[in-house]
């Protein structure tokens, strides 16, 4: 472009005050957004765990209040006459130039598409009106000097000790601590097994974030070791004890755990971040195979992470040839799941129609994956992306495909020469459907593959039970194994809160017809439960009847059930730990006595 043209193109004042109003609209977001995460550490200091959750809740939807917020400040301000193609060109290129010193150039971009495609026709989504490929660079961005992103400490200067309690005593948690010296005492000789008696080499040093990362009850330290070549990255969970007294509840050096504790089956960590993108940055060289997308989200910004992903997956839609298809497994009632074989996602779709015995509606199905968005999933229940207008290659749709959308969710499709739009769908990460895992285990004859999965469904649904949810349906189908061999439930129609359901034992029959019936002869509400009965439709399978009775019988039993809904009208709020109960410090008797850590090798480390 001539320097002639520039300034004739740059002559709109709407375009410019519509960029400007969108990039306010921004930072009085992130504003808030930052404030709540700043919020948490007051709360983790007190203790106040619901106000805690209750926070992390609303800060999920800060994100979509600012963008009608904007909307509907532009639409308000400017008649549509007005807004010409040539006004909206101009305006993306105002507001690249509002961001060359912005800390969050790729989060205001992200927040320009969200209002545009609130007020744009489809046919505007390509890169002259939106950023479907970012421009503003994040590399190098410069922290305010007293914040940096991470701090630098050095053991050969301070010692083990001294350096690790000047790691903690840096974050200025505002309570006090059991006994530092003996957490500290237990932490450096955990990190022993994996330094042993190596040389210090010059380069040797300790990078920890400047922030906590808060999450229900725990605080954590994130950093890496480095010594030579090698890095050695580590997570410190700080918790409170039973008098309110924080201690130092272990040291997670094993890479899987701590993509575990990052995993996109958790709630959003609250982190306080002047510069999001150098955090991500940093955690990306802790957890290489991680995407960006879901780091992004796991931060929070999980609209950030949309975006990554739908770039990453229109990446490698270019560069794939294999065709859309049904995804393996049981057909649901409720929803159409669809898969690309050579991508880790599926793509599923609400049907128009639900046979009976379901008794729901489109509306009350996307509340229950709201529901899960704002919830605590301790672990146990797959994030979702929620996506509307998404448009994909019509050739490269199976034809069985195309038809069964066609059948069972004709009002969500169009059907034009080159591509299918399909209005709504959620996208989650791909899990071996647990009745096809212990299907397959049997098959191969591996007892202890069936019993890890009966294990881990029990605990995925006492896990959930603790977060106050009931999963409703709760055959195996419904449940997913990810790569690292844990339980995740994915199926969330029919999904209540525990608080809701009244869990009751079966009455006993008042005569031989009451036996004998086909139906109950007793009154049954809306959300009652029968624990007793779970048994008939999940302990068919002989193997897996024998391990569930070993480790999950309560689970049968209306006691069980009725005791963790009492503890939680109580207002009490469970520990569900993201990592082992084994390698906690309360379970040992001295950190020696754990076996020996062997160094992670980070190119080997599977995402979940």
């Amino acid at each position: 472009m001539s320097q002639a043209a520039f300034p004739k193109l740059l002559s709109s004042q709407i375009a410019f005050d519509i960029a400007r109003t969108i990039r306010e609209g921004f930072d009085k977001h992130y504003r808030l957004f930052r404030q709540t995460s700043q919020a948490a550490k007051q709360h983790f200091e007190r203790g106040d765990w619901a106000v805690a959750q209750q926070a992390a809740r609303e800060r999920i939807g800060f994100y979509d209040k600012r963008v009608q917020e904007c909307v509907q400040m532009l639409e308000d301000e400017y008649d549509s006459a007005e807004l010409t193609d040539e006004v909206w060109r101009e305006c993306k290129l105002h507001y690249i130039g509002m961001l060359a010193e912005h800390k969050r150039p790729e989060l205001a971009e992200t927040f320009f598409n969200s209002v545009c495609c609130n007020i744009l026709h489809r046919s505007y989504f390509h890169n002259e009106f939106i950023f479907v490929r970012p421009v503003v660079s994040t590399e190098y961005i410069e922290t305010e000097e007293l914040a940096p992103t991470y701090r630098v400490y050095y053991p050969s200067n301070d010692g083990m000790h001294f350096m690790l309690k000047r790691i903690i005593t840096n974050f200025q948690l505002n309570a006090k601590f059991a006994n530092l010296d003996r957490d500290v005492d237990q932490v450096e000789a955990r990190l022993n097994q994996v330094f042993g008696h190596a040389k210090l080499e010059p380069n040797a040093q300790v990078q920890v974030l400047s922030s906590l990362f808060f999450r229900n009850k725990g605080a954590y330290i994130v950093g890496k070791a480095i010594n030579g070549n090698r890095e050695f990255p580590f997570v410190v969970p700080i918790l409170h004890n039973r008098a309110g007294q924080l201690v130092l509840d272990t040291v997670l050096l094993d890479l899987e755990q701590i993509v575990i504790l990052f995993s996109f089956t958790r709630a959003y960590f609250l982190v306080d971040m002047e510069v999001p993108s150098a955090y991500v940055q940093f955690l990306r060289s802790l957890l290489p195979r991680k995407p960006r997308s879901e780091i992004y989200t796991i931060l929070g910004l999980q609209k950030q992470g949309k975006t990554l992903f739908y770039r990453d997956y229109l990446q490698h839609l270019k560069h794939s040839s294999d065709l859309f298809e049904t995804a393996p497994g049981i057909r649901g009632l409720v929803m159409l799941v669809f898969a690309l074989p050579s991508f880790p996602y599926v793509f599923k779709v609400i049907k128009d129609f639900y046979p009976p015995p379901k008794e729901t509606s489109r509306a009350q199905i996307k509340e229950k994956y709201l529901l899960v968005k704002n919830h605590d999933r301790v672990g146990r229940m797959a994030d979702t992306l929620e996506y509307s207008n998404v448009a994909f290659p019509r050739a490269r749709f199976a034809e069985e495909l195309v038809a069964e959308l066609q059948q069972f969710a004709p009002s969500l499709i169009e059907i034009e020469e080159e591509q299918i739009v399909i209005k709504h769908l959620y996208i989650e990460r791909r899990m071996v459907p647990l009745n096809i895992w212990l299907t397959q285990a049997e098959q191969a004859g591996d007892e202890a593959a069936i019993e890890h999965g009966v294990l881990e469904y029990g605990n995925a649904i006492k896990d959930l039970v603790a977060a106050n949810i009931f999963p409703g349906d709760m055959l195996y189908k419904n449940f997913g194994v990810t790569r690292h061999k844990r339980v995740v439930f994915y199926d969330y129609d029919e999904i209540e809160y525990i608080t809701d359901c009244v869990f009751r034992h079966i009455p006993q029959p008042r005569n031989e017809e009451d036996e004998m019936a086909s139906e109950p002869w007793y009154p049954v509400g809306r959300h009652d439960v029968f624990p007793e009965q779970f048994g008939k439709f999940l302990l068919g399978n002989t193997h897996i009847r024998k391990y569930f009775l070993k480790h999950h019988a309560d689970l049968l039993t209306q006691a069980w059930w009725q005791a963790h809904k009492e503890r939680i009208e109580a207002n009490i709020i469970e520990d569900v730990f993201p990592y082992p109960q084994h390698i906690r410090f309360c379970n040992q008797t001295s950190a020696q006595t754990l076996a020996p850590v062997t160094p992670p090798l980070l190119e080997t480390v599977e995402n979940e």
